[in-house]
């Protein structure tokens, strides 16, 4: 076999008269006449390759023999060529490829392997169902986006620890194997055969580990680690995915934000050649939601939600009068009135009943005043009060959502996505802070954390946090991309008797706060520093930033919507012996006998 002197992506015209040897896969094939040509390529790029065109170097017998040989290649055959690179003919280059001013004149043909015909095309990836793509995923790597994905996603693993190993971290590695802490996602549990009866879980993030770590002396670690959640998946979810984590001693928020908003610089302007302005805007959350209805506003949409609940509270409507005693009447601004029919306007209501909306009320801004049947319940001077707060003029509709909080504010988001015009081309990055530390479930009445039970208290909200435990705020703060949360992270609890005050709150009891985060307790107990961290999803970063619709589109080998993998057929049933050896009994479906 030949050894490649050359990679396909990277001869030019300085190459001109040097003889090469180029390995890779054949893209395309054309006889033009007995003159056959070949787009070669490999990982790099592509080449063109000839056969029959230039014989002075080629003896008679070789020539007719290598045009055979040639004429018998497919695509997808794995061959080796030698050769001499050559200019290419007038009117035959090719601009859009690295390597489109030269050609290589074979002179020798090695096939090193032959491919059966493709399930699909390569050129045309769209037409060809998400299913079959993973069951041949490693054909679909060949070419295209998910090639230059991959690579992307490899190049900022490069820069991440360079950037992270530059600032004093360090790399270590936390297990796999781990106990079970069932308080958020469910675990992935895997069966222990030394240990019958017992089970490991699959580590939904480090987050003890970095703790124990920052107790251990190490001061600022870094991990590019997988991760594992047995949740239902959707666009941006994955039942293993992959984390930067990092944990720093010694520091506060700021100093946190202004290292991560650093990172976020040097990746953009590397990768992407974009310069990422700083500091970033940070946002409390209780202004993200009264704002924009969500704690991952999008701010390429302008539109901002606007509060008239005290003007309601006057007004005879009755509907917008109750909200406002108990919850909110709130809205938002939307131009080109006249697009809005009433068909269009009860389907939006409609699709609000998702977000447990019981209506959606709207008065339309005219050249002649107010267009609305809610318009009859409020004084002119409130309507011209409304029309102020919400900077209309005419053509101009605002629609109002009256009801509790959480559906105003989830409703209000909807519409603000849905209706507001979005600044394309843009990445709009902001922090949102100041989280509550807990969430009260409004079936158990229970407090539980809204982040995890590890992220401190605000230390002005302390000496409440027993009797008003529901008004503290969480040291936490998440970072904003374009909608998406694409980290987060807080300044951790480092003393062990706050620990078990929120744990108290939290409904575990010490023996259940023993069994569970033992070791993270014991550690507490032997100088903690204070500390804190992050976390990106790499993989959705990744999404973002190559402007793609999914994170399956970032990961090599992706499950389905349903976790399960066309490529290697799992998850899989097992042999009766190896449940044996581990001491358990499951019930089979019938179709998996």
């Amino acid at each position: 076999m030949f050894k490649s002197t050359n990679d396909c992506g990277q001869l030019t015209i300085k190459d001109i008269g040097k003889e090469v040897m180029l390995s890779g896969w054949v893209s395309s094939w054309r006889d033009h006449g007995g003159v056959i040509f070949i787009d070669l390529r490999d990982i790099a790029g592509i080449t063109q390759i000839v056969f029959g065109q230039d014989k002075s170097s080629i003896s008679e017998d070789n020539s007719s023999g290598l045009i055979e040989s040639a004429h018998a290649l497919r695509n997808e055959y794995v061959i080796s060529v030698k050769g001499i690179v050559a200019k290419r003919p007038e009117g035959t280059i090719n601009d859009r490829i690295n390597t489109g001013k030269i050609e290589v004149r074979v002179k020798e043909l090695e096939v090193l392997n032959k491919s059966k015909e493709l399930p699909y095309d390569l050129k045309n990836l769209e037409e060809v169902s998400e299913e079959l793509r993973l069951k041949y995923r490693y054909l679909e790597m060949r070419t295209g986006k998910l090639k230059d994905n991959l690579i992307f996603k490899h190049r900022l693993y490069q820069l991440t620890r360079n950037f992270f190993t530059d600032k004093k971290f360090y790399e270590i590695e936390t297990p796999v194997l781990t106990r079970s802490t069932p308080e958020g996602a469910r675990d992935f549990l895997v069966p222990s055969r030394l240990n019958p009866g017992s089970f490991y879980a699959l580590p939904q993030s480090p987050q003890l580990f970095k703790q124990t770590l920052m107790i251990g002396g190490f001061m600022r670690y870094f991990q590019i680690t997988k991760c594992f959640r047995d949740e239902d998946l959707r666009q941006d979810r994955q039942p293993e995915f992959t984390q930067l984590d990092m944990e720093m001693s010694f520091i506060d928020e700021k100093d946190l934000m202004e290292l991560l908003e650093k990172y976020i610089v040097r990746i953009f302007g590397e990768l992407l050649g974009i310069d990422i302005k700083t500091p970033f805007l940070t946002l409390p959350y209780d202004e993200a939601m009264l704002k924009y209805g969500t704690d991952k506003p999008d701010l390429r949409i302008p539109v901002k939600i606007k509060d008239i609940t005290g003007i309601a509270a006057s007004c005879s409507f009755n509907v917008f009068k109750k909200a406002a005693e108990t919850g909110a009447v709130r809205g938002i601004k939307i131009s080109g009135a006249d697009g809005f029919s009433r068909s269009r306007i009860d389907t939006l209501t409609g699709e609000l009943k998702e977000y447990g909306a019981k209506g959606l009320a709207w008065i339309k801004i005219t050249e002649d005043g107010y267009n609305s049947q809610i318009v009859k319940f409020f004084e002119e001077d409130s309507l011209d009060e409304i029309s102020e707060i919400f900077n209309a003029s005419p053509g101009d509709i605002i629609f109002f959502v009256a009801d509790s909080e959480d559906i105003v504010c989830k409703s209000l988001d909807y519409l603000r996505r849905k209706l507001g015009k979005k600044e394309e081309g843009d990445f709009k990055l902001l922090w949102i802070t100041d989280y509550p530390l807990f969430d009260k479930d409004k079936e158990t009445g229970r407090y539980k954390a809204l982040h995890h039970p590890f992220t401190a208290p605000a230390k002005s909200d302390v000496k409440i946090l027993e009797t008003s435990p529901g008004k503290v705020r969480a040291r936490a703060y998440d970072m904003v991309l374009n909608g998406s949360e694409i980290g987060g992270g807080s300044i951790r609890i480092h003393s062990s008797k706050l620990q078990q005050k929120v744990f108290d709150i939290l409904g575990i009891a010490p023996a259940d706060a023993r069994k569970k985060f033992g070791f993270l307790l014991d550690a507490l107990e032997y100088g903690a520093p204070p500390h804190g961290g992050f976390a990106f999803g790499l993989d959705r970063l990744v999404t973002m930033m190559r402007n793609l619709k999914s994170i399956r589109e970032v990961i090599p080998f992706p499950k389905t919507q349903k976790a399960y993998s066309p490529l290697t057929e799992a998850p899989s049933t097992v042999d009766l012996k190896q449940l044996e050896e581990l001491g358990l009994k499951v019930d089979i479906p019938e179709d998996k006998l």
